[in-house]
């Protein structure tokens, strides 16, 4: 079972600008008046975290970005190129969670106007060589920090290699999450996670999710983890480490990537007594398809053993669609109307299938579900707009059995 309540909110409702009567001024420019939610671009269709309001409206919902703890030194390092307290925390957050950024996500975070502040602010990653525009036809002027010499300043991988907008859009929209939520405790980069799991939780490495890259014919293969770089983080309250991880869904309207995303991780999430899932998407008609997926790829598989249940199930059904209505009991015609709802989806259809002509055993069954040593505690959340409340309010856990 799993916890997937809904939240009365909508994240990734598509962004939208309204058209000013007067066009609204670039970086750059000397104007004091414009608003946040009219810049001269629209970066569209990504998982969005913010809703555009002007800078009175945001009053209301202003963000406490100093929450976030960022070592000193990091900080340190890059107020020593140039930068102010409130521009090099920003530049920090870019760098750590996605590399790329729109001139409205400064603005938000710096609680500024179009003007004097974003001139300089744009000036000097210019002029140092730290940022560059990129411009898409359908899309608009995205920032990407790329500068070998900024990330090695805050021991961060560099983000120099351009990308499709596609994934621009999904950065953008992690940025977002991440910009809205400062109070938790990220684990930022690759080192951080590894040694979180590996050395904090003394998981074995190999149940990670790796991918290997192969590089120039001279050079040696390089293995990864947590290649996708989706925000994770932990439960502050909790008294022992809660690890909440997050997908946000891309523009396709398919979900074969959430799917191999749960494939990757399913080892690790074995190896946890309690964890949290959230996905985010723009779309309102992909939560229950991907709440099914979730139950039947990672919910149900991680109970303390759905084997023989399932084999039970699938027993009595054959029984049922062969017209062996005598052989049934009332306790066996309770049990499958209760595990068709458990063992719903394309997964258990696939299997019952291959089972009942003899190409799936029972031995294929109980080593695929053969359930983990304890039970496992799953939350599993979707949301398609933001709350601060729904993100920060945990939901009553339900405990798979």
């Amino acid at each position: 079972m799993l916890d997937g309540s809904k939240t009365n909110v909508k994240v990734g409702s598509l962004l939208r600008y309204p058209l000013a009567k007067a066009r609204c001024p670039r970086w750059g420019s000397t104007a004091t008046n414009a608003v946040i939610a009219r810049p001269v671009f629209k970066v569209r269709d990504f998982v969005c975290l913010f809703e555009a309001h002007s800078l009175a409206e945001s009053g209301n919902r202003r963000t406490n970005h100093n929450a976030m703890n960022i070592a000193s030194v990091h900080l340190d390092a890059l107020k020593a190129l140039g930068y102010t307290e409130a521009e090099a925390r920003f530049l920090y957050i870019v760098a750590t969670h996605s590399g790329y950024f729109v001139a409205r996500q400064f603005l938000a975070f710096a609680n500024a106007h179009w003007g004097e502040r974003t001139t300089t602010f744009w000036n000097k990653l210019r002029t140092k060589k730290h940022a560059r525009t990129e411009f898409f036809p359908k899309s608009g002027i995205v920032y990407h920090l790329y500068s070998r010499r900024l990330y090695r300043q805050i021991d961060r991988e560099n983000n120099r290699r351009q990308h499709q907008i596609e994934y621009i859009q999904r950065r953008i929209g992690i940025l977002d999450f991440v910009l809205f939520n400062p109070q938790y405790r990220y684990l930022e980069a690759e080192p951080e996670k590894v040694s979180f799991f590996c050395d904090q939780l003394k998981i074995p490495c190999h149940f990670l999710p790796s991918k290997i890259y192969h590089g120039q014919k001279t050079s040696q293969p390089t293995l990864r983890y947590f290649a996708d770089k989706f925000p994770m983080f932990l439960d502050a309250i909790a008294p022992s480490p809660v690890v909440t991880f997050t997908y946000l869904q891309g523009p396709e309207a398919s979900l074969t990537e959430f799917v191999h995303h749960l494939a990757a991780y399913l080892p690790l999430f074995r190896q946890l007594s309690e964890f949290r899932v959230l996905y985010m998407a723009r779309a309102n008609s992909h939560f229950e398809k991907a709440k099914e997926l979730f139950n039947s790829l990672v919910a149900i598989p991680l109970g303390s053993d759905v084997s023989a249940d399932l084999l039970r199930y699938y027993q009595i059904r054959k029984s049922w669609d062969l017209g062996r209505y005598r052989s049934l009991s009332e306790a066996d015609l309770m049990f499958r109307n209760q595990a068709k709802t458990r063992f719903g989806g394309q997964h258990f259809e696939h299997l019952y299938r291959g089972w009942k002509v003899g190409r799936v055993s029972g031995i294929d069954i109980l080593q695929e579900f053969g359930g983990s040593k304890q039970p496992a505690t799953v939350h599993f959340r979707h949301i398609s707009s933001v709350d601060p409340a729904a993100l920060i309010t945990p939901t009553r856990p339900h405990l798979i059995v």
